[in-house]
């Protein structure tokens, strides 16, 4: 196999160990179910990215559910300190795992930075791709079952407006192809709207 196809098959294989299972046709790990639907959106929007990229956007969530978000307090400040946490987690073992597959210390780096989306606000174009990505899949896969759980529509208004201001235009044209509830469609208008 080619480091490629190692790390991409030591990044599912933890994507495999999720105890959480997709509630389809067809249960599968949510974790691994996440990362596919990640790789897909990828191809979507951006289907001659590099390697790096592709190890990056398939490690977004690597053993998240390892550290689940009640394990720190139910703030603001909580919230950010966790994603913050989990991104340089996962960050490290996607790093560690490249190294193991062949890559260059200097090529693993990247991809944890790209996990980590610590180049985003310098306007680094595969970090933005990684967070249109996230944010396409959260739509198209999340959205409904976090609106059910969180029932507060003036809060998840301000969610969609948050996660629209992080896209690129690219990123919202394909967004406004995702085909969702009809719940969903009137909170993303309501969201737009304003």
């Amino acid at each position: 196999m080619s480091k490629f196809e190692t790390a991409l098959a030591r990044i599912d294989a933890a994507h495999a160990d999720d105890p959480r299972q997709t509630q389809t046709a067809t249960p599968m790990p949510y974790e691994l179910h996440y990362a596919q639907k990640m790789t897909g959106y990828l191809s979507t929007l951006q289907p001659e990215a590099d390697e790096l990229l592709r190890l990056a956007i398939r490690a977004q969530h690597l053993r998240r559910w390892e550290v689940p978000r009640d394990s720190y307090p139910a703030t603001k400040i909580g919230y950010h300190s966790w994603r913050a946490g989990l991104q340089r987690r996962q960050a490290a073992l996607a790093e560690q795992m490249c190294v193991e597959s062949g890559y260059t210390a200097e090529e693993a780096a990247r991809v944890g930075a790209l996990v980590r989306k610590a180049d985003l606000k310098q306007g680094d174009p595969d970090t933005q791709t990684l967070e249109d990505v996230a944010c396409l899949v959260f739509l198209d896969d999340q959205f409904d079952k976090f609106e059910t759980d969180l029932n507060d529509e003036e809060k998840m208004v301000g969610i969609l407006q948050k996660t629209w201001g992080k896209m690129s235009e690219r990123g919202r044209e394909e967004a406004l192809k995702i085909k969702l509830s009809e719940n969903a469609q009137r909170l993303v208008g309501i969201a737009l709207s304003g």
